[in-house]
């Protein structure tokens, strides 16, 4: 499950996505007007790094999707990725990164892929530790099944093609989308989808794996 707790955040995450966005190749859209659909969470099996999917509209037609992964240190050899620092009112500064350079985040969602998983639980949670869980914004789910293997993203080639940010190695190859795409291109093991009401979420996909 993921905890998210009820406290201020400085600069807030779509602060930091308005700065970061304008930069990127696959981004076309205002980053003055950046509306969100919402946001699906992934645990860290460790429990140190967090990770989540944000979605969202930019004043034109595209829905975007960006994936951040949230540190309390700076990841090392993460320099490329970094979107912004935030103070968190409980956990002190924050370091948010671009979550395709995080391996974290690689080896979670690859796994939801290939193991057919969903997003995970959310709890809020206050100053007291008092804790509530909540409906998430927008639900993923992989497609795969339960017993697969996973392959083994921890040391990757990140490179842009188009709307999709790729991490690959010499045997497997991780898309992110950035416009939520409906086709997950050549014969994918396993895609992310998002699910429910969502305008178009049956052929909604975030990321995509090949092997």
């Amino acid at each position: 499950m993921s905890i998210i707790h009820r406290t201020t955040l400085s600069p807030s995450k779509y602060d930091l996505l308005a700065a970061w966005l304008p930069a990127q190749p696959w981004f076309a859209g205002d980053a003055a007007r950046l509306a969100p659909v919402g946001a699906y969470r992934f645990d860290d099996p460790e429990g140190e790094v967090g990770l989540e999917g944000h979605v969202f509209t930019a004043g034109d037609e595209v829905v975007y999707h960006v994936p951040l992964a949230y540190r309390g240190a700076a990841l090392d050899d993460g320099d490329d990725f970094v979107v912004g620092t935030m103070e968190h009112g409980m956990l002190g500064t924050r370091w948010a990164y671009d979550a395709i350079g995080d391996p974290v985040f690689r080896a979670v969602l690859s796994g939801a892929i290939v193991r057919g998983e969903h997003g995970s639980r959310e709890f809020t949670q206050d100053a007291e530790g008092n804790s509530a869980e909540r409906e998430p914004s927008v639900r993923v789910r992989g497609t795969g099944s339960a017993g697969e293997p996973v392959p083994d993203l921890a040391a990757v080639r990140v490179l842009s093609e188009g709307a999709a940010t790729i991490a690959e190695t010499e045997f497997a190859r991780l898309a992110v989308h950035r416009a939520v795409a409906v086709d997950a291109g050549d014969d994918p093991v396993g895609t992310l989808s998002l699910l429910g009401e969502w305008p178009g979420a049956v052929d909604a996909l975030l990321a995509s794996l090949t092997v």
